[in-house]
């Protein structure tokens, strides 16, 4: 019997700039569950990408003085190497432009046209190029020129009329919608993002244009080769491309991993993905994804990140600080996954140093050192007299929990949560040191017994932190197995088996080794 599988994916990012702290946040995050659920026995598919079409990313090539494929080519080095940078575990990535994601939007939309959920029309309305976006008159602003802007961005959109497009029944879909937000509760998280999409879904839903005859940067469609599907109509194909739909050389590989666990986006695009997308699954046929996860927006003083606001600071600049772990753990812990967060410098030294140089890397420092002064540095053989200390102590009673609490955590993508679990025993074990005093026992030949028990209960304490920070954090916990003489921590597959207490073998070498976070001074912190 094969493993079971655990699929999700990032959106697919729009390639009109560089990836940002905001699509690192969203992709850290997705591969922190599939770090996670590798450990956890499942066989992971992650699926992210680029966003090539659309007349936004024609516009933006244009402005570089190039064609548009051209300037898609030039963006996937940026992506792939921002992924690489923060050690993204991702199984396929998919760039619109590909043969193989023609094929997705050709036969889905070419199975909705035969189904009889497509007309053709003209459009009258309004279109915001940033956005992708048509929307009615009523639904715009205006800013203090009286120009009118698009509700999201606050661009000036542009009038759409008389163009001829393909439409989709949306409309159909409302009340199937409801019920289905009213009978699968964990569709759409957080219950805001829910909120928010119900109230929009009961306002009345529109047909959709899903193809522009304007311009040629898309996939044509098959039934009009006129037309080329929109970019939304496209994109959102691009996460079942990514797991083998339409395409020969995967066979099984959909069925295998649709309908999948979560699509992890930005609040921004919440409407495009909990009700444009289930709503052409149901027409086509095909079950909806278990659950849209909608996180916040990371913020500085109050405002959303943007290069436009000139408060955009990329990934590379605060790895340079802090390393990519630090990086991962930072936004991974202290922005709660799914509400907006304000990120400062001062707060990430902040925890940098609470949480990382003064707890875990504390531990992990101090605790080696013990054990080579006093032990030679190798995992102490604990004589039969001590061995009551390693089965009922402190460390043991949290570490014996610690799987339940931290993997329900996970399943709820609650990270912060997961990480305070595991900080819990790194804050025990430092205070164990405390109690029990290994320094004064050292001075005890009578209390040398006693001893090899309190520092193979630390240093056991240890590798079990190792265990569960390694989706946060999978250099750092890769160098404490090293440093434990254990094997590659990317090989476990049942970290519930793994963590069990007791595990660590007495006689393997343990190495001290540098400081894993030296602490920082926020004075001398600088962009």
């Amino acid at each position: 019997m094969g493993k079971p599988t655990y699929t999700f994916t990032t959106p697919i990012y729009y390639v009109n700039a560089s990836p940002h702290l905001g699509t690192a946040y969203t992709t850290t995050a997705a591969d922190t569950v599939a770090r996670y659920q590798r450990m956890n026995g499942c066989d992971v598919g992650f699926v992210t990408g680029m966003d090539e079409h659309g007349q936004k990313v024609a516009d933006t090539a244009a402005a570089h003085g190039m064609d548009p494929q051209a300037w898609c080519d030039s963006m996937e080095p940026a992506f792939r190497d921002a992924w690489d940078l923060l050690n993204i575990t991702y199984t396929d990535f998919v760039r619109t432009t590909e043969d193989r994601q023609a094929r997705s939007v050709q036969k889905f939309w070419g199975d909705l046209y035969d189904k009889g959920y497509l007309y053709k029309g003209a459009y009258e309305g309004w279109y915001c190029v940033h956005e992708e976006t048509y929307y009615a008159e009523s639904d715009l602003e205006k800013n203090e020129d009286g120009v009118f802007v698009c509700p999201d961005c606050k661009r000036p959109v542009q009038k759409a009329g008389g163009e001829e497009n393909w439409f989709f029944k949306l409309s159909e879909f409302e009340d199937k919608l409801l019920e289905y937000y009213d009978t699968h509760p964990d569709f759409i998280r957080p219950e805001i993002r829910k909120n928010e999409v119900v109230s929009f879904v009961k306002s009345g839903l529109k047909d959709l244009s899903i193809s522009r005859s304007t311009f040629d940067w898309g996939v044509p469609l098959p039934f009009d080769e006129g037309h080329v599907a929109y970019v939304w109509a496209d994109a959102l194909l691009a996460y079942i491309t990514g797991i083998g739909y339409a395409d020969p050389e995967r066979p099984g590989e959909f069925e295998a991993r649709w309908p999948m666990q979560y699509h992890f986006v930005g609040k921004d695009i919440i409407r495009f993905h909990c009700v444009i997308w289930p709503a052409m699954l149901m027409a086509a046929g095909l079950p909806l994804p278990h659950t849209i996860f909608g996180h916040g927006f990371l913020l500085t003083k109050g405002e959303k990140m943007s290069k436009s606001k000139g408060n955009g600071v990329m990934p590379a600049d605060l790895v340079k600080i802090f390393g990519v772990d630090a990086y991962r753990y930072y936004f991974m812990t202290d922005v709660r996954f799914g509400y907006d967060g304000d990120i400062s410098m001062e707060r990430m030294v902040q925890v940098y140093n609470a949480d990382l140089a003064n707890t875990w890397g504390n531990l992990a420092s101090r605790v080696p050192g013990m054990n080579s002064k006093y032990f030679d540095g190798v995992v102490p053989e604990v004589p039969e007299s001590a061995k009551g200390i390693v089965e009922a102590n402190p460390l043991k009673e949290i570490a014996d929990g610690l799987y339940e609490e931290y993997d329900a955590c996970m399943a709820r993508v609650d990270f912060t949560g997961a990480a305070q679990a595991v900080q819990k025993l790194a804050h025990r074990a430092n205070l164990y040191i405390d109690e029990t005093e290994p320094f004064r026992m050292a001075k005890d030949p009578a209390k040398r017994d006693e001893l090899a028990a309190v520092l193979y209960n630390l240093l056991e304490a240890i590798r079990v932190i190792a265990l569960y920070m390694a989706p946060f954090m999978p250099n750092t916990s890769a160098e404490v197995f090293k440093r434990l003489g254990l094997g590659d921590i990317t090989e476990i597959e049942d970290i519930k088996a793994a963590s069990a207490w007791g595990q660590l073998p007495a006689g393997n070498p343990v190495e001290k080794g540098e400081p894993l976070f030296p602490r920082l001074d926020i004075a001398e912190t600088t962009l």
